[in-house]
């Protein structure tokens, strides 16, 4: 039964890497259309629409003296600034370029559970993780401005921003997990970033009067399939799985993004661009490597 569990927790987050992936796509259709902060504010609403619609699933919440500041703590994270740093990533950068950036999440919540949860962190996860942020460096120093990417670096400095807040939102999670279902830490999510980003784009730019239908097909996929589907079954996997091990799955984002990007926006990597890739994902696998445990002489499996 256990395994089953475990299976589906997997499937679940493949799943969810995938529409992540995606959403880079829809973010940059959106983009092109709409102001930034109108499109996440769109998502958010849309998604807190599904969420009081199904609100009769909303699973377990035992709430715990104290747990207020991690409650906080992660609404922070995500969707406050990580949708903030996200869209101004995504202004100045492709996103190809971001989700290659998106790679080094896995090693920064292996360093926050380290730093923060006093988990134990090899030699070679750190020189993976330092190869990948010299990876991640050089694909940004490498890139130049062009229709898709108007100013790189600091595009993807806002990403690595964005993954920052997201290591802070999946170690909380994992904190908070135990107490509260998938459902409700999702649907917070929504309703936290209604109401924060209201204000802001209501202030930033006039209320949209027209957009196309791929303009707002975006808008949809985003608070539906994304917020909706991805942070859920992100946060079921989460809820199943060592926070180290479901971040790991994080790996699948720059895929999928990366060939999205190629299929629907005809975007593309220049040669150094893809040594830096390849130095990325050299460097998030070096981190994930485990020595075979060398079991004692006379020891049967």
């Amino acid at each position: 039964m256990r395994e089953q569990g475990t299976g589906l927790a997997v499937v679940c987050l493949v799943i969810a890497m995938a529409l992540w992936g995606s959403s880079f796509i829809a973010l940059k259709l959106a983009f092109a259309e709409l102001p930034a902060l109108w499109v996440i504010f769109g998502r958010m609403a849309l998604g807190s629409l599904v969420f009081l619609l199904a609100w009769r699933w909303r699973g377990k919440m035992q709430y715990r003296a104290g747990d207020w500041k991690y409650l906080l703590g992660l609404a922070a994270c995500e969707p406050c600034l990580y949708f903030l740093f996200e869209a101004l990533a995504l202004e100045r950068t492709s996103a190809a370029q971001a989700g290659m950036v998106m790679a080094l999440m896995p090693l920064l919540v292996a360093v926050g559970a380290f730093v923060f949860l006093r988990e134990r962190i090899s030699r070679i996860t750190l020189l993976g993780f330092v190869i990948a942020l010299v990876g991640a460096a050089w694909l940004s120093l490498a890139g130049s401005a062009d229709e898709h990417a108007s100013n790189p670096i600091l595009g993807n400095f806002f990403e690595l921003l964005a993954i920052l807040c997201a290591t802070g939102y999946t170690l909380l999670l994992k904190h908070l997990s135990a107490r509260y279902s998938p459902f409700l830490l999702t649907a917070m999510v929504a309703f936290v970033g209604t109401i924060f980003f209201l204000p802001m784009a209501w202030l930033s730019a006039p209320v949209p009067v027209t957009v196309s239908p791929m303009g707002l097909g975006a808008v949809v996929y985003l608070g539906v399939l994304v917020t909706v589907g991805a942070y859920g079954l992100y946060n079921f996997g989460v809820s199943r799985l060592p926070a180290s091990q479901a971040s790991g799955f994080t790996n699948l984002i720059p895929v999928f993004t990366l060939l999205f990007a190629i299929l629907i926006l005809g975007e593309s990597l220049n040669d150094m661009q893809i040594l830096a890739a390849a130095l990325v994902f050299a460097g998030v696998l070096l981190s994930q490597w485990r020595m075979p445990r060398v079991v004692p002489a006379g020891v049967l499996d």
